[in-house]
């Protein structure tokens, strides 16, 4: 599990059939700080979140459990929409 932050929509006009109907982001990787990770990947959209939203992924093969009507494949997607991040200073 990782965090990204959405840039955009991925549209395309052929994709594999269990994908259809599924929305693809543009998906940047980021660090708990809010920067950038590594550079931008394409992700399945499983809660209908936007540009601007800092999101929750997940890769492999739990990311294709996240559809559970069929085995769909997929590198990543997303499974949440975080609200607040918070972090404790140590002592």
């Amino acid at each position: 599990m990782y965090l990204g932050r959405v840039i955009g929509t991925v549209v395309a006009s052929r994709k594999a059939a269990g994908l259809n109907g599924i929305r693809l982001m543009a998906v940047i990787p980021i660090n708990h700080d809010g920067s950038d990770r590594a550079q931008m990947i394409v992700a399945a959209d499983a809660v209908n979140s936007g540009p601007g939203d800092i999101v929750h992924l997940v890769g492999s093969r739990e990311a294709s459990l996240a559809f559970s009507d069929q085995f769909v494949p997929l590198d990543a997607a997303i499974v949440g929409i975080v609200d607040q991040i918070h972090i404790p200073e140590e002592p």
